[in-house]
């Protein structure tokens, strides 16, 4: 289940990206629109900035705009931003690999192969569906039930 936090942040994301191009749009807007606190969603939007994801302009036609093309951000990567590893499984993270305490072998472990299985489809839809393709409403590219994990 994804956090407020990062669901939040995929309302404010959408919300800049379907701005006319050029214009900035204000967290207090995002905050009125989608009834979200402004402090917390300051914060959410200071992280993106962090992240290279957003910038800010200050002045009279201040706010927030892209500062990466919305076609090039991917939900997988907003979703790492604010939740950190993906994985449902230590054994399967990328960036977060951990080996399981109770676990003698990888290879032969059942659990991780079939949790494997479910990562990876769902890894996969993350890290192809951008929030260009969330506005443009394109469809998803269902991946294939049967393939196999791929190996840490």
């Amino acid at each position: 289940m994804i956090s407020n936090k990062a669901k939040y942040a995929f309302r404010a994301l959408l919300a800049i990206a379907s701005a006319p191009e050029g214009e900035s749009i204000t967290s207090a807007e995002i905050s009125r629109r989608y009834n979200i606190s402004h402090k917390f969603l300051e914060q959410i939007l200071l992280d993106l900035k962090k992240a290279g994801i957003l910038d800010s302009r200050r002045g009279k036609s201040g706010g927030y705009v892209m500062l990466r093309p919305a076609d090039t951000v991917s939900f997988g990567e907003v979703l790492r931003i604010f939740q950190g590893a993906l994985a449902p499984l230590p054994c399967l993270s990328r960036q977060f690999y951990q080996r399981c305490d109770d676990c003698d072998s990888e290879a032969s472990c059942e659990i991780r192969r079939e949790f494997g299985r479910a990562y990876d489809a769902s890894r996969k839809v993350l890290e192809s569906r951008t929030i260009g393709d969330a506005l443009s409403n394109s469809p998803v590219e269902q991946p294939s039930p049967l393939e196999e994990p791929r190996a840490v």
